[in-house]
């Protein structure tokens, strides 16, 4: 297919897939004239790929660039596309003090040998808690983990079923863009579940006092 023909398909703008042929995002086409480019399946699925970092993650383009190379030169071990995605999702290294009680609440889950980098980026999102005047406790911290143990569990039970993983970018693949498109997921399940709660808890009750003949 031709360029014009790319952008139509994955509705992405020429300026914008120019760009990204120029940062090596994109693969460059076949040249079959001086002037003229034809590309394939394969940059449609690269396209939405980063679309889906870019737009639905909000990715850097270095984020995107890192998980790119990755795809195309994947790592050891499938264990180690998690760290490739974290790098590329959390970013540079926070310089940070990891609390005891952080390490602490990471024990008591069974929670050895933690990532640095996640690791770091989790005692930096509690400092800005922190600051903000909502400090996460321990306890907090360890229900939050009991938590998303469970869906830790699920995405890894998923990602060793989708017969799409079967090679070490394909998996890779699969790690870092439903890692960063899913997080919008869980912090959207986690307020309608405060709602819910809320419901449950307030509301029932406000309208059960509500309805309740008063003795004056």
């Amino acid at each position: 297919m031709r360029l014009a023909e790319l952008c139509a398909a994955t509705s992405v703008p020429s300026a914008t897939v120019k760009y990204y042929l120029r940062e090596g995002l994109l693969p460059a086409g076949e040249w079959v004239s001086a002037r003229r480019a034809e590309y394939g399946p394969e940059h449609v699925e690269r396209l939405r790929l980063i679309r889906a970092l870019v737009d639905g993650a909000q990715l850097s383009i270095d984020g995107v660039r890192r998980i790119v190379e990755a795809i195309e030169h994947p790592p050891p071990s499938q264990h180690d596309f998690f760290g490739v995605a974290q790098q590329a999702i959390n970013g540079p290294l926070p310089e940070v003090e990891v609390a005891e009680e952080t390490l602490e609440a990471l024990r008591r889950l069974g929670w050895s040998g933690c990532e640095p980098l996640a690791l770091a980026h989790l005692q930096a999102a509690l400092d800005t808690a922190s600051r903000a005047g909502f400090a996460v406790t321990g306890e907090r911290l360890l229900a939050y983990g009991q938590a998303l143990r469970d869906v830790a569990q699920y995405d890894l039970d998923a990602l060793m079923a989708d017969p799409a993983v079967v090679t070490p970018s394909g998996a890779l693949r699969h790690v870092a863009v439903g890692t960063v498109v899913t997080d919008p997921v869980l912090v959207a399940l986690r307020r309608l579940a405060q709602e819910q709660e809320s419901e449950r808890r307030f509301a029932a009750a406000a309208l059960a006092s509500a309805d309740t003949p008063r003795n004056d």
